[in-house]
Formats: C-alpha cells, structure tokens, sequence
C-alpha cells in the first residue's frame, strides 16, 4: 500500500556504545563485557569503533539527506567508559556530516562507576549536553541483588560531580519491585532520587527479560499488587514535587521531557548507527517507511566498517505493521497524541487503525475524539492489552 506523506516526521540518531564494565544479570541489551573486546587498549579500541561509527554515519546520511537531526542519545553498554577524545571526535564528525539543530538535546547514558569529575567535564565540554545516569536504586543490598558495580556512596557523589561539571538536564533511572524490596524503600529511592533536584526521572518496574541470568535463575520478586502499589505511592510522591507524568515510565520537570524519547514514542524517525543499532526512516520519494539494522556483535561490526555486511538488514513496513507499531508507541504516553499526528507520522489515514480504536474505546481502554487519543488510566493499567489490539 502506497503512503501519502505531505510532511517528514522529525529526525534523531541513536549511537550505540556496547561494551559495558559487568553485564547485569536483567540486561537484554546488546552490551559486552570489556573484557571480551578486542586483546587492545581501551582508548585504541575506542578509536576503532569511533572510526566505525564515522564510517557508519557516511553511509547512512543520503537516507536523511537535508533533513534536521533534533536529538542524539548515547546509549549502550556503557557509554560512560568511552575514551573522552574519542567523544569528542564522534560528536564533531556528526556534525560535519549531517544538518545538527543548535538546540539539539544530545544525551549520554552513564554508569556511576565509571565517571570521575574530569571525565563528566570532557563529556560536557565535547557537546553532551544531557546525562542519563542508571542508578537503579540508593539501597546497597539492593543493589548488589540486581548485579550493580556501584554502590549508594558512588550514586550519590556520581550526581553532585555531574552537576558541579556543568550538567543542569540529568535524568535518573529508578527501577522498583526488585528481589526483597519494600514498599517503604521504593518509596525511599525515590525520597533521595528528589534531593538533587534533578530534571528528569525514569522509574521502571523490574520484569525479567529472555535469556538474561535473572531468566534463568529468577530472584523472588514482589508480588504484582505490592509492584502495582509501589507503582501508584510513587507516582503520586513524585507529582506532589512537581513532575509530570508524561509517559509510562518517565518523569519530568517542567519543559525537561527526554526529546529523543518523545520522537520514539510519538513515532518519529531516527537513524542507528552501532553494533546492533536500528534505525527508521520514512521516505518520501518511495513514499514509504524503512527498517534497518547493524550487525550485532562489535567484533564483526569493526571487521565489516564501510562493507555493505556492516547492515544487517532492513524491510519496507506493510501498512499494518505501520498501524501497529505507531499505535505500540504513543499508547504509552499518559496524555495521548493529536489525532492528526497518525497521518503525518504514517503517511495513513486514521481510518487505517479505526476498528482498533472503536474495539479499544468499547473495552474502556482509550478516549477518542476529534482532536484527541489517549489512553485511560484502565488502558494504561492493562498496557499490554490495549497494544494487542493492533497486532
């Protein structure tokens, strides 16, 4: 089915870092121990990969060529144990090769372990201009339940070093329901997570991921009203301190939402770059939306630089897979979308996703009208449900 796009969604690139200090035992991310990267230094094998990237971004750039990118996020991995020269000459090469907005958000995912004050002030001076740092939670016992080579102590003086770098946009990653938690110490997370007046808050329930450790050897979790519970007393700690809800799992400060975030959810376009990275881009003059993906593994992602191997692969979207996955990423936003976003976004008309929406709406799971969709606070409940519809 052809689309009928009179606008391009906005544009990001994501950079994927994949070496990581330990893999957690509930990642399911493409990380790899650095112990299991190439038999070289760390700041040559960030050279390499830096010079991988570079190479990865050339080939990609006639897909988007004149289009704006809003936003960079960093994310791995580790992106945080990355060499900073090696930053420095990514970000500048970026924006030599494509049309990088002034305001854009650039957003580095960081470990607490694996920064010092000086490294956080090179990573702030190379044009990150946005952290998001995995504290996952201030509690040590739990902490090492989850795998975490950090302690509270780090998290703490991890936060006030980047702040004192220069950092005024940091978000915090919380997770909840972790193997023994309680209801007083979610809740106490959260308390000290708000004592450094930070920018942003994401705070995500546990769940435990195929082929990770924690599937294979699954810690005792709490229960899911106790995981319901601790979902709803620290929504509402955090809305008496003035975040917003925004998204399932995302708080945030007035005017402080994750923009690259915002574009996922609200089905925009982004360019991957990095061992594993995917990418989304809608073409206009084909009038259709692409898929592609790199290589997974960082060894063969070095060996195939500039090889057309380097692309795992890619796939044109039917119009149902449009419909769905659209409709799998703004359900999750708490105040919904336009209504004309769906056309613009998908090149389709919204009559496209019309029997879901009535289906949705008969089992109390959205609100329709003619301006606006949103998920009601029963949709956002029984999430999994209300995306179903779609598939």
């Amino acid at each position: 089915m052809m689309l009928n796009f009179t606008t391009l969604p906005p544009l990001s690139l994501y950079i994927h870092y994949p070496w990581c200090a330990r893999k957690c035992p509930y990642c399911d991310f493409n990380s790899h121990t650095v112990s299991d990267a190439l038999s070289i230094s760390d700041r040559e094998r960030d050279q390499q990969y830096t010079q991988a990237l570079i190479t990865d971004l050339q080939q990609e750039v006639p897909t988007v060529w004149g289009r704006t990118v809003q936003s960079i996020f960093i994310g791995g991995g580790t992106p945080s144990l990355m060499q900073p020269e090696a930053l420095q000459q990514l970000i500048s090469q970026v924006a030599a090769l494509v049309k990088l907005s002034p305001m854009a958000e650039i957003t580095m995912e960081a470990n607490p372990g694996t920064v010092d004050q000086v490294k956080f002030a090179e990573f702030h001076d190379a044009g990150i201009n946005r952290l998001s740092m995995g504290i996952q939670s201030f509690d040590d016992h739990l902490l090492q339940r989850i795998g975490r080579i950090h302690d509270s102590q780090q998290a703490r003086k991890a936060i006030e070093r980047a702040q004192l770098a220069g950092f005024d946009n940091i978000n915090l990653d919380l997770m909840y329901a972790l193997p023994g938690q309680t209801m007083a110490e979610a809740l106490n997370d959260v308390q000290q997570a708000l004592a450094f007046e930070t920018a942003h808050l994401s705070h995500y329930q546990l769940t435990l991921e195929p082929n990770t450790l924690f599937a294979s050897q699954p810690p005792e979790l709490p229960g899911d009203d106790l995981s319901y519970e601790m979902q709803t007393e620290c929504q509402q700690l955090l809305a008496d301190n003035s975040f917003q809800h925004y998204e399932v799992s995302a708080y945030a400060r007035a005017g402080k939402q994750c923009q690259h975030n915002l574009n996922y959810w609200q089905f925009g376009d982004y360019l991957g770059i990095g061992a594993g990275a995917h990418g989304k881009i809608s073409d206009a003059s084909k009038q259709c939306i692409i898929r592609r993906w790199k290589v997974k593994h960082p060894q063969s992602y070095l060996e195939n630089a500039g090889k057309s191997f380097m692309i795992g692969g890619e796939e044109q979207l039917s119009s149902h897979d449009i419909g769905f996955e659209f409709m799998l990423n703004v359900s999750r936003l708490i105040n919904g979308f336009a209504t004309d976003l769906f056309p613009r976004h998908t090149g389709l008309a919204i009559n496209h996703i019309e029997k879901g929406l009535k289906k949705a709406v008969d089992l109390e799971l959205i609100e329709w009208d003619l301006h606006r969709i949103k998920p009601t606070e029963r949709g956002l409940r029984y999430l999994n449900e209300l995306q179903a519809i779609f598939l």
